[in-house]
Parts: structure tokens; C-alpha cells; sequence
């Protein structure tokens, strides 16, 4: 495990990639007027908060930093632990410009004050203090106001906050510094350097107090002089000047003094309160050989204060001359009387670069140059115990390849987007500066997406190389030429912003943490503190030859056999041409060997060495003792790998604010940059080192016998485990340099929503890998794992171990732990898989496969785990077969890999009792999620085979592959898996899950022809239970009950079915349509019946009740919940042809009703026969009524007696009356037909009666029917009538007469019968042959004649009288002819015998 650090620090770009940073501009504007004079350089600086290094304070990890540039300062407050919002200001002074060191911020308890010192001009910012800005100590966001975000509502042209200096131009004529503080008072002080010679401080009240501003001048003539001090310098020959060079302060008890080093090489310390000199020192004094540089007058000197705890005060002073330069640290000592002298602790030299800036903290001096090629140099040292005077390095980062290299397979334009949209290279700013530049300033480019920009900068490029081209058609190869001139001249464009960014103006470290910063043009750096293995690739070769210890081996022999090895392979990447680079990353990429790879580099190498370095390697190779020892030295450190679990962190001894700062901690978008960039550059750094070390072990296999005499066994184990271990960690370093530098794709919210339901489906939707996207887009697929994941767990690892609170936020310790735990997470060789994971919660699919892919061939971790989320992206990107073999391959590693088993450790299924049945069955779902029926089926055959033995579990994948054939439409496929089934009851519940789906889709052919073995009943019972318990009208499932049992020829349980569904129709079904299909329902069955032999053509009759009890009512209660009275025995009726075909006819009846009086259809549906005959009698249906009445043996009086009636009506009615009479006239059909126009509808109803009195003899009855009929109503009786009825019963005519007391009518009729009894009319009486002594016997209803007799008697009227005479005549005479013609008979008799 890499934890080894050595001293040195490296450059991390933090580079926040957002298109501009969004400045709040403030201008102020005193109406002052410019000065002449020479423009003052561009100046930085940063502030750290007093509690930056406590966790629980809001400021923690908080600081500001400024730059300054001509009349402007930008200030940028950031935080390593939260975002900052409206954390950028920039404020501009009009007509102005702004001193060197004239900036400056101090804290107080309420209060962030600023300070800013033009050269016109002084300011004071008083902004509140972060601690003072929420109410409450728990602060709980992740983004929070920046102390500038009210800033733009100060009146900054007001007094309390700006004031102009009198006389400016006599003060700030010089270029020099100046230096700003806040004195204990509250007042705040502006020291300038003036061009006499002395230092002029300008102070403005308190901000909360009234007053004006005030002008002190602190000049050589108030200094305490001594006897050399009388002369003047140009008396004693001296040519330096007191002009001041540079300034310091410090407050000290109840005074404040000013330090100013001066062109004379003299520093001098004043008494702000007293305004005298109190101290002035020669620094010439601790300059070795000084007598050359005393008449040369200084011009770079600089000095800086610090306060040690142990030492107080202390001084350094940087003196610059022409040959030389060093560092003097002083001690401030106190005397007696308020006497100050100056102790002298150390000296430093230092190089001749120029000095841009330095910082002096309690143990250490760091310095900033730039070099004659302009580049940044960075260095440190200890002052007190350095006895060598070794400086520590900073490596910084360098600037971007002024080339890129193109492979000759490799598009110029994708190439050229890679470099400049890395997140290495190029802030934002430079690409905006060069765009604009390029498009010829035609428009400003603001609020652009890093994606926009992009875009932008692709179609700027390409329109450029458009509008330049004359020619219309081109060789391949001249307009890639033409991609190249144009890209790399857009590409030189953005270097020289880029450099111009990147120029250093100060440095910063904080003197509570430890934490260092470079501050830029353009940007910040941080200054990380360096794993000892990248030390020794990146440290020069001046520094490398004089170590002879490094922290990475306790053995010094080792020791020294590393730093050779490491020098030889400084010669080896010195060699290594940008070509042979290109071709080793190709490989790579390309999943080649690396031994192969670096094989044919070291070729390459020694077909080039024309300089004989491979020679130098050799010889210096010779010098390592145990080539073996050092190399697994080198390999143990680089290795990641590690066993150890994650400690689990704290959280119930923790406080609620201790848990709240450690959830914030590292966490803000400059942190996630920091830390993503920092892990880069070691991948970078170690990937090109494990590179020379492999092409190092290659040269010694070849040349082993040459460099190690009797190396036989070691060259077998550099073969067989040095070189494969050293090709791993190749392949690994180039997998994190890969992801470090992938960009995070953005998701549309459709997309998040269903992977989050896949995700539940897999039930990982709780998993701590899901984003809540905070930091700035784009980020790298590494940040976002670092701000998801990778954060809380780190934190809380560091926490755990922590030694004390202080060391918590020591930066050294801090940043380097975050940087090493985050490798560790991201190592593929560890068994933690949490970052494929997050790339799945995020919908990073591309950049996935791209990892799977990239550590397919050569990790043994995590393999099966791999595999299934590269199954996840090709279901993500529609490709389910290969999803499915991916699936598939996976399921070996099921109860083996930690991620799939807490995939399959959340099934809780008894049905699934093994790891792999588990893991189908979740991809199963997930599969049916995502709505690939035709895999689902595959992938459940395939487990089929796993769960042999396992009978439920084959039992639920049956279901589901019946399940998913029936919803395709594979019907056969799905009965047959049906039928495989081995648990009965999801058989049944498939069956009838078929009956349904096919009925409802209309596929009855399918369901009917299927041979169903054992399960005929099941389908028979399952129909009939949906026939019985839907709606008739819009299913069908007893058509196909009745078609199942056609194509069984089952003709008699057809004939059931369809008998039962015309019962039903008839009570649930009031309608026409519902009636003519029960007469169709009828007639099936009959047909069905008359199929078979007659012997069997019955039926048993569905009883009422049971069959169509509710389906799943409860045995015990009926519908009110009350208990159920014990069951009955039920009568079976047997229906044999006869009674099917009554009911047809009755049906039959029902829908003739139906068709001519359409509202009689809702109650002729349940109607008996007996009930039809009457509602067919009064729609006037006539022959169907006595149709019916035949059929069913039923009097037809109900018939002749409505019809009567309907002729009453027809005979008194109107003509409305008679038109309607026709219509249903027209149904019943007449024996004869009468075409005479005088023909009436009556005419035709009483011959419709009268044709029905002949076709229905019955003995007068049913003339006695109509007679009643008539008589009741009061209508007369028709001749046709009467003669019709004594024809057959004259004596019920009789009676019907005295009924009705109608005595003259029958009067009549009993002298005309008694006339055709003695022979007159005999026949019109149905008397064959009339009264005489041989013919028949003949009689006369004498009773009825005698009540009509009676019945004459009693009336008085004189016509009854007359009539009762007549007829007591009539019968007089009657009975006198009965009497001789009786004697006849009787001598007749007589004789006879």
C-alpha cells in the first residue's frame, strides 16, 4: 500500500470545470482623476480563516484569495468542505490602480474587514464574518452564502469605506509596496512606501465611529541617530538610496511596528505610535563576502514576518544581488528600556531565478521563482534544522505539449477535443479567450455549457477551415492535413492563454493547517504532499543523486538499490521517444499485452540508441545489489491492492455536529476537483513509471547475464512474478488514468426514472451509490463516485483512525489520506465494487462498458459482477441479447463475488433455495421490467435446468415462461409450458389464465383444438365458471363452451350449454336482441339433441339458484351475512326433445312479441306460456297465441275472448282505431281474403273471428267465449254468430240469453227450435231429423225454459205479457204434438212386440 510520503509537495490544478467563474462587479468611483507614472505589477494573495484547522467550525477548510491586475482586485472566497455561493467579487477602482501588497483582509470576532490601498485612494470592506451569518451552529447544506454575497448593497464611495489620500502624487509616484492593517483600536492603516524615502501611513477611523481621515509621515529625520547616522550618505561616498522596497507590520502589545527594507540593504523597524525608528540593521552583516555588493543599490529585496509560538517575532529577509541570493531569518529580542535588536537564526541561499514571491511560516521558507524558460519554480526548506541546506522540491505541473501527437488511426479533431476538453490541460477561461480570439471578436461568449462550448469551439474551427478551402474535392489525406493546421492553430491559440492564466503571482500557506497554494492569474493550485514512489519519478536528476535514503525502504542497502533503479529508469523514460509512448498507450487501450508492448518498445529503443544510453543503463545497473529486493520494493509500494475491510464508522459515539461537519468535510466541488486531479496525476505518474519499469525488466532478461553473473534464478522470478506483477499494475495505473479522465455524461430525467425502477426491482434503489448531482457539470466518472460514494465512507475510515482532532485537518495528512483511499476504492483488484455500481445508479452505461472492457482481460476480481453490469448497459442501450449472455455468464459467480451475492442476498423466496436460482430469478424481474418477454423465456429454460430436483422452483419458472408465451402470442409454446407444469395448483391458475387471454383476444380456434389431456374437466370447470359470472353480453365464453364440446361431439353437453345460456338470456337479457339470441340458443340445442339416439337425447335442466350463485360467495352466509339455512335437496328436471322444443316455440313467441311490440321485450323474457298467450292476445298476435296454446295445451278461450274484444273495439272505435287495426291484422293470417273497398279493418277482424270459430271446434265453447264477450260489453250478437252457436248449442245460447235477460231473443229462439223440432228448420238447430214416432229422440231444455217462463211472469210489461202468451201457446201446442207422437211410439212399440 502506497503510504509512504517524502518531503516533497506537487502541483494539483483543481481546475472547476464551468465555462467562466461569474464575478459580481462593484465599480467605485471617488471622481478622481489618473496620475501619471508606470503601471504597477499584477499582485495575489490569500487569508485563512483563525479556525480553518478546527472540524466543528463553519470556517473549517475556508479561505480567501485575491489577485490584483492595474485598477482591479477579484476576490474568491473558497471552501474545501462546502459550496460558496455569490463567492466572487470584483471591484474596480476608477482612475486608480492598486499598490503591491496593498490588499489585505483580517478577522475579527463580528467582522471580515478588506483593505485595498491604491495609488489615489484608500478602502475598507466590512462584511460580516462567516460564524455571525446563521443563527443556528448546525449548518446543514452543502451549499452556503459567501461572506461577498452582500457586498454590492455597501456604499463603498462613503465615507466610513473609502477615502481619497491627500497629495497622492507626492506618495505613490514609486513602484513600490505598501502594506494594510487593522489596528487593535478598530482603525485601519495604510503604510505606502514613499519616494523621499520614508513610509507615509494614511488611517481612517473606526467603520463605526464618526472622524476623518489622518496622514502620518514617518521620514528619517525622527529616527534615533547614531554618530554614523550625522553624515550624510553622499558625505560618506555611499550611492544606495532608503528608498523602501518592501514592507511589514506587525501589532506587538499596545504599539505597532512597521518594518521596511530598504534599496540600502537596511531593514528599519518604526514605532507606529511613536513615530520613531526604533531599530535599523544592515543585512550586509549576514551576506558572506559582502564588500562586492555594498554600493549596488537592491532592488528584489522582500521581507515577511511570522509569530512562533517558541521564538515570537521572527523576520525573513529575502536580499537579491546580481550573483547571489539568500534568505536571513531573524529573531526580534526585546531589551531593556524598549531597546529591540535583531537575532540572528539562519541563512538560506538560494538560486538565481527570479523571486516572484515567498512565504515564511514557524519552521519553514517557501519560494516562488520563474526561470529563463519561464517556468515556475517551487521550493521549501526548513530553516533551523536544514544543516545541509538541501531545498525540498515542489513538482509543478507542466504546461500542456506545445504538439499533439496524432496517430495515423486517429481523427485530428476528436484528437485535438480530447486534449483541450481534458480535465488536465485548459480551464475554461483560456478556450473562451482563444474562441473569441478565433471568431475575430465578432460576438461575447458567456453562460455557455462546458457541452455548448464544445460545440462551439468545433463549429468555430471548422468553419474557419471551410471558408479557406477553394477547392471542392480533396485526397483524404490533404484535407486531414488541413484538420491538422487548422486545429493545432486554434490549439497555439489557447496555449497562449492558457500560459498567461498560468502565470504565479504569490504563494499561500496556512499556518493552522498546513495547506499551501499557488495562487495564478487565472486559478489556484494546491500543493499536495508526495507519495514517496512518485518522488522518485519525478524528482530531477540533481536532487535524485545526492539522496541516499528514501522512506520507502528500512533497509539502507535497499534504499540504495531503489534509487538506482530509480535512476535507471529516468534514462529509460528519457529514451522514450513520444512515438514509442503513443504506441505503448495504443496497446493499452487495445487490451494488448504490455509485455508484448513494451518487448517491442525496448526494440525500438535499441534500433534508435545512437547516444549508447541503453549502455549507461546497463553500467549503472551493475551497481544494484538486489535487483530482486528493490524491485518488489517499488512494486509493493505502487500496488493499491489491499484485504483489509472498511472500518465501519462511529456514528453512536459521535455528537450530531460532529456527524454533520464530517458529512461536509472534503465535500464541495473545489475539494471533488482537487482530490479527482490529484488521483490522476498519480495514475499518470505511476502508469509511465510502471511503463520504464517493465521495458527496465525486459532489458535485464535480455541482457541478465551481462549485468547479474549467475542471476539464473532471479531472471526466472523476474520472469515468472516481477514482470506479470509489474504488467498488472500497468494495466491497473492505466485503467484510473482512463476513468479519472472520463467525463460524466448528463441524464435526462426519463432515463433516471427508469433506472431508478430497475434498480428497485433489484431492490439497490436504497444503495448509497445514487447521486444527488451538487458539484458542477461536467464532472469525471471519478468525481462523481468521490462526491457520491467515496466521500462518506473515506471520511469516516480517516475519522476512525485519527489520532487526535488536530491531526484531523492537518493538510499533509488529510489530503494525502483522501488520495490513497480513493485509490484504493477505485483499484479493480480489490474486492469493493461500488464504483461500477455508482456508474450504474447514474446512468453512466458508455463509460461502464468502457470500464468493463478495460478490465476484462487481465482482473480476476470481481468477475462475475463485471459481467452482469455490462449486461445492465446492453439492456440500457437496447442490445438484450447480448444482456441476456452476459446474464448468463455471470450466474457462475453468483456464490462467490460480494456484489452479486448482496444481490441475491435480499430474495427472501422459499421457492429459490440456491445463490444462482436467487440471481435468475432478480434478473428475471429485472428482464420483465424492462419488457423483453422473448429473454425472459430464454433465461427461465435455462434455469429450468439448475432447479432439477426443485419442484416449486420449476413450477414458477414454468409459470413464467407460459406467462410471457401467452402475453407474445405464442399459444402452442404457452399450452405446452402449461402443461409442464408440475404444481397443479399454477396449472390451474395458467389454464385459466389461457382461457381468458384467448377468449378476450378472439382466439377461440387455438383454445378449442388444443387436447388438454387430464385437465378437460379443469378447462370444462373453468369456462363454465366465466360463463357463469360475467356479463352475457360482452363475453362469449358459452359459444365457446358449446364449440369446445361441438369438437368433442359432445353433442348432449352442447345442447346443455346452449340450453343454459338461452335460460339465462331470457331472465338477464330484456331485449330484442337478447330474445333472438335465445331462440338461436334454443335451436342449437335442439339441433344438438337430435344429433344422438333418441334414447339419449335429454338433458338435465340447470337449476336455478346454485349454478348461478356468485363465484367465490361464501358456502356458510348468503348475501346479508347471515347464516345459511341447512341446503336442500334439489329436484333434478329432466329436458327431453319435447320439452326443448316447447320452449323454442315459447321463445320463439317471445321474440315475435319482441319484434312487433318492442317495450314487451323487457318482461316477455321471463313470461310463461301462459302469460305470453295473454300478451300476445293484447299485441294482437293472435296465431302465435294459439300456436302457443296448441303447443303447450292451453285453453284458447284467452284468445277468442281478446279478440272479440278487439272487434268491440274496432266496432265502435274511430278511424285512428282502424288504422292501427290493420297492422297487427295484417300478421295473422285469414283464410280467405276480401279486396272489396268496402272491406273495413272491422269487417276483417270479425272474419278473422269467424275463421277461427271454424278451425277451432270445440263444441260451442268457444262461441260461448265470444257470446259472453259480446253480450258483457253490450254489443249485440251477429246473425253469424247465433246461427253458428245453435248449429251446435242452442241451449247454452239459451241460457247465455237468460243470463244476460235478454227474454224476447230468447222467446225467439226457443219457438224457432221448437218449430224445427216438429221439422221446420230443423237443421239450422243440428237436429238431424225432426220430432215424429220412428225417427230419434228430441228434447228441449225445459228447465231453461221454465226459468224463462218464470221470468216472464214476473214482469208486468204488457209486450211480456203478450210474449209469455205466445210462447205458453207455442209450448202448449208443443207439447200436444210430443204427446200423439209419443202414443205413436208407444202402439209402435206395442205392435212390435
Amino acid at each position: 500500500m502506497a503510504a509512504a510520503l517524502e518531503r516533497s509537495f506537487i502541483e494539483i490544478c483543481g481546475f472547476e470545470r464551468e465555462t467562466q467563474r461569474r464575478f459580481k462587479d462593484v465599480t467605485v468611483n471617488l471622481g478622481l482623476n489618473s496620475l501619471p507614472g508606470g503601471k504597477f505589477p499584477d499582485g495575489a494573495g490569500a487569508f485563512h480563516y483563525e479556525e480553518s484547522r478546527k472540524l466543528l467550525s463553519v470556517t473549517s477548510n475556508r479561505f480567501i484569495h485575491w489577485s490584483t491586475c492595474g485598477d482591479s482586485v477579484q476576490f474568491v472566497e473558497l471552501s474545501l468542505d462546502m459550496n460558496l455561493l455569490n463567492n466572487a467579487v470584483k471591484l474596480k477602482f476608477s482612475q486608480c490602480s492598486v499598490l503591491p501588497g496593498g490588499v489585505a483582509v483580517q478577522e475579527t470576532l463580528n467582522n471580515i474587514i478588506i483593505l485595498v490601498c491604491t495609488n489615489q485612494s484608500v478602502h475598507r470592506l466590512v462584511l460580516p464574518h462567516p460564524t455571525r451569518m446563521y443563527r443556528s451552529e448546525l449548518v446543514t447544506e452543502l451549499h452556503m452564502q459567501s461572506i461577498f454575497t452582500d457586498v454590492g448593497k455597501l456604499s463603498l464611495q462613503e465615507g466610513p469605506h473609502s477615502a481619497p489620500i491627500p497629495n497622492a502624487g507626492n506618495y505613490t509616484s514609486s513602484h513600490n509596496s505598501a502594506t494594510c492593517w487593522i489596528s487593535h483600536t478598530g482603525e485601519a492603516h495604510y503604510a505606502l512606501a514613499s519616494p523621499p524615502g520614508g513610509i507615509t501611513v494614511v488611517t481612517l477611523p473606526p467603520h463605526d465611529t464618526q472622524g476623518s481621515l489622518s496622514v502620518v509621515e514617518l521620514k528619517r529625520s525622527s529616527m534615533m541617530r547614531r554618530i554614523s547616522g550625522w553624515m550624510p550618505t553622499a558625505i560618506r561616498g555611499e550611492q544606495t538610496s532608503d528608498l523602501v522596497l518592501s514592507l511589514a507590520v506587525r501589532e506587538l502589545e499596545d504599539d505597532t511596528f512597521i518594518f521596511a527594507l530598504c534599496q540600502d540593504h537596511k531593514l528599519r523597524m518604526w514605532s507606529f505610535r511613536d513615530q520613531l525608528c526604533l531599530l535599523e540593521a544592515d543585512m550586509l552583516e549576514f551576506v558572506p563576502a559582502h564588500r562586492g555588493v555594498r554600493r549596488v543599490s537592491g532592488q528584489g529585496h522582500k521581507v515577511r514576518l511570522v509569530f512562533c509560538p517558541n521564538a515570537g517575532l521572527c523576520l525573513c529577509v529575502y536580499l537579491a544581488f546580481p550573483q547571489s541570493a539568500q534568505f536571513t531569518v531573524l529573531q526580534l529580542v526585546a531589551t531593556d528600556n524598549h531597546r529591540y535588536s535583531l537575532e540572528h537564526l539562519s541563512n538560506v541561499f538560494s538560486t538565481q531565478e527570479t523571486l516572484v514571491d515567498f512565504t515564511l511560516t514557524s519552521t519553514e521558507i517557501w519560494g516562488l521563482w520563474v526561470d529563463d524558460t519561464n517556468s515556475i519554480v517551487i521550493k521549501y526548506i526548513q530553516f533551523e534544522q536544514n544543516v545541509s541546506g538541501q531545498w525540498n522540491q515542489v513538482f509543478t505541473q507542466p504546461p500542456p505539449e506545445d504538439e499533439v501527437h496524432i496517430g495515423i488511426d486517429q481523427d485530428p479533431r476528436e484528437t485535438y477535443l480530447d486534449v483541450l476538453f481534458s480535465p488536465l490541460c485548459f480551464t475554461a477561461d483560456a478556450i473562451v479567450k482563444a474562441l473569441q480570439v478565433f471568431r475575430r471578436g465578432s460576438e461575447r461568449i458567456t453562460d455557455l455549457s462546458w457541452a455548448s462550448l464544445k460545440k462551439e469551439v468545433t463549429v468555430a474551427v471548422e468553419t474557419e477551415l471551410q471558408s479557406s478551402v477553394t477547392e471542392f474535392e480533396f485526397y483524404q489525406e490533404e484535407y486531414r492535413q488541413l484538420q491538422v493546421e487548422f486545429w493545432s492553430k486554434f490549439y497555439a491559440c489557447v496555449l497562449q492563454y492558457q500560459e498567461v492564466l498560468s502565470m504565479p503571482l504569490a504563494l499561500s500557506v496556512d499556518s493552522h493547517t498546513g495547506m499551501a497554494c499557488l495562487l495564478k492569474k487565472g486559478f489556484v493550485s494546491f500543493l499536495l504532499p508526495c507519495f514517496a514512489v512518485d518522488h522518485l519519478h519525478l524528482s530531477y536528476d540533481k536532487y535524485l543523486s545526492v539522496e541516499d535514503e528514501t522512506p520507502i525502504a528500512d533497509d539502507p542497502d535497499v534504499a540504495r538499490d531503489v534509487l538506482s533503479i530509480a535512476q535507471c529508469l529516468r534514462l529509460v523514460s528519457d529514451i522514450v521517444s513520444g512515438e514509442m509512448s503513443y504506441e505503448m498507450e495504443k496497446a493499452l487501450d487495445q487490451l494488448e499485452s504490455p509485455e508484448r508492448a513494451a518487448e517491442q518498445v525496448l526494440d525500438n529503443m535499441l534500433s534508435e540508441d545512437r547516444d549508447d544510453v541503453i549502455g549507461d543503463i546497463l553500467n549503472k545497473l551493475q551497481d544494484v545489489r538486489s535487483p530482486v529486493s528493490a524491485m518488489n520494493v517499488l512494486l509493493r509500494e505502487m500496488d493499491l491492492e489491499t484485504d483489509a475491510e472498511t472500518p465501519e464508522p462511529h456514528g453512536t459515539t459521535q455528537s450530531l455536529q460532529t456527524r454533520l461537519s464530517l458529512s461536509q468535510l472534503f465535500g464541495s466541488s473545489t475539494a471533488v476537483a482537487m482530490v479527482s486531479q490529484a488521483l490522476v496525476t498519480v495514475a499518470m505518474t505511476r502508469a509511465q513509471f510502471c511503463r520504464d519499469l517493465l521495458i527496465l525488466q525486459k532489458l535485464y532478461l535480455r541482457f541478465g547475464d551481462n549485468v547479474l553473473l549467475g542471476g539464473g534464478a532471479w531472471l526466472l522470478q523476474l520472469q515468472q512474478d516481477l514482470i506479470p506483477r509489474s504488467s498488472h499494475l500497468l494495466s491497473s495505473y492505466h485503467l484510473l488514468k482512463n476513468i479519472s479522465q472520463t467525463l460524466a455524461s448528463s441524464v435526462p430525467l426519463d432515463t433516471i426514472d427508469a433506472n431508478l425502477q430497475h434498480l428497485t426491482v433489484l431492490e439497490l434503489s436504497d444503495s448509497t451509490t445514487l447521486s444527488n448531482r451538487t458539484v458542477l457539470s461536467p464532472q469525471t466518472v471519478v468525481e462523481l463516485f468521490y462526491q457520491t460514494v467515496a466521500r462518506k465512507t473515506i471520511i469516516a475510515q480517516i475519522y476512525s483512525q485519527r489520532n487526535s482532532e488536530a491531526e484531523l485537518l492537518q493538510w499533509s495528512h488529510m489530503v494525502s489520506s483522501v488520495v490513497l483511499l480513493l485509490g484504493q476504492s477505485l483499484w479493480p483488484s480489490n474486492p469493493g465494487f461500488q464504483f461500477p455500481e455508482c456508474l450504474m445508479a447514474n446512468c453512466q452505461y458508455t463509460q461502464l462498458q468502457e470500464y468493463v472492457r478495460l478490465v476484462g482481460p487481465w482482473c480476476q476480481v470481481n468477475i462475475g459482477s463485471c459481467r452482469f453490469m455490462l449486461g445492465q448497459c446492453y439492456l440500457a442501450t437496447g442490445e438484450g441479447q447480448k444482456a441476456l449472455r452476459c446474464f448468463q455468464e455471470a450466474a457462475n459467480e453468483a456464490e462467490k463475488e460480494e456484489f452479486l451475492m448482496k444481490l441475491t442476498g435480499a430474495e427472501d423466496e422459499e421457492a429459490a433455495p440456491t445463490a444462482r436460482l436467487q440471481y435468475y430469478n432478480k434478473v428475471l424481474r429485472l428482464l420483465e421490467d424492462v419488457g423483453l418477454p422473448e429473454l425472459v423465456i430464454q433465461l427461465s429454460t435455462l434455469a429450468i435446468t439448475e432447479a432439477a430436483g426443485d419442484a416449486s422452483s420449476q413450477a414458477a419458472l414454468w409459470t413464467r415462461i407460459f406467462k410471457h408465451h401467452l402475453d407474445l402470442g405464442h399459444n402452442s409454446e404457452a399450452y405446452e409450458a402449461l402443461t409442464q407444469n408440475p404444481d397443479s395448483s399454477m396449472q390451474l391458475d395458467c389454464l385459466r389464465q389461457l382461457v381468458v387471454v384467448l377468449c378476450e383476444r378472439s382466439q377461440l380456434q387455438d383454445l378449442v383444438q388444443f387436447s388438454y389431456v387430464n385437465l378437460h374437466d379443469e378447462v370444462v370447470n373453468i369456462i363454465e365458471s366465466r360463463a357463469r359470472s360475467l356479463d352475457l353480453l360482452s363475453h362469449n365464453y358459452y359459444e365457446l363452451l358449446y364449440a369446445f364440446h361441438i369438437q368433442r361431439h359432445n353433442y348432449r353437453k352442447a345442447g346443455t350449454v346452449m340450453f343454459e345460456l338461452g335460460m339465462r338470456l331470457g331472465r338477464e337479457v330484456r331485449s330484442r336482441a337478447g330474445l333472438q339470441r335465445q331462440v338461436n340458443c334454443y335451436l342449437s340445442a335442439l339441433n344438438c339433441l337430435r344429433l344422438i339416439r333418441p334414447e339419449y337425447a335429454w338433458i338435465v335442466q340447470p337449476a336455478s339458484g346454485a349454478t348461478y350463485e356468485r363465484p367465490g360467495a361464501s358456502p356458510k352466509r348468503n348475501s346479508d351475512g347471515e347464516f345459511s339455512s341447512e341446503p336442500e335437496h334439489r329436484h333434478v328436471d329432466i329436458l327431453e326433445l319435447k320439452d326443448l322444443e316447447k320452449e323454442y316455440i315459447l321463445s320463439r313467441s317471445r321474440l315475435t312479441l319482441a319484434q312487433h311490440h318492442p317495450p314487451s321485450a323487457a318482461i316477455a323474457g321471463s313470461a310463461a306460456a301462459v302469460e305470453m298467450v295473454a300478451l300476445l292476445v293484447q299485441t294482437g298476435l293472435f296465431d302465435s297465441a294459439i300456436s302457443l296454446c296448441q303447443t303447450f295445451g292451453l285453453t284458447l278461450a284467452p284468445v277468442f275472448e281478446g279478440l272479440t274484444f278487439k272487434c268491440i273495439q274496432l266496432q265502435f272505435g274511430g278511424e285512428e282505431v282502424q288504422n292501427e287495426a290493420w297492422s297487427w291484422l295484417a300478421v295473422n293470417q285469414l283464410s280467405t281474403v276480401v279486396n272489396t273497398k268496402e272491406s273495413s279493418a272491422t269487417d276483417e277482424a270479425w272474419r278473422l273471428l269467424a275463421s277461427y270459430l271454424d278451425r277451432f271446434s270445440s263444441r260451442g265453447q268457444h262461441h260461448r267465449h265470444v257470446i259472453t264477450k259480446l253480450l258483457s260489453h253490450g254489443v249485440p250478437l251477429p246473425d253469424w254468430v247465433t246461427s253458428a252457436y245453435k248449429l251446435v248449442d242452442a241451449a247454452s245460447l239459451l241460457r247465455l240469453y237468460l243470463n244476460f235477460d235478454l227474454l224476447e231473443q230468447a222467446v225467439e229462439l226457443v219457438l224457432e227450435w221448437m218449430e224445427a223440432v216438429q221439422g221446420k228448420g230443423h237443421q239450422y238447430f243440428g237436429i238431424q231429423k225432426p220430432l215424429s214416432a220412428t225417427g230419434p229422440l228430441v228434447w228441449l231444455p225445459f228447465n231453461a225454459i221454465d226459468q224463462l217462463l218464470q221470468a216472464l211472469s214476473s214482469t208486468s210489461s204488457t209486450s211480456s205479457t203478450a210474449i209469455y202468451n205466445k210462447l205458453r201457446d207455442k209450448l202448449d201446442e208443443y207439447q200436444k204434438t210430443v204427446e200423439q207422437t209419443t202414443k205413436q211410439r208407444l202402439l209402435m212399440r206395442t205392435n212390435t212386440f
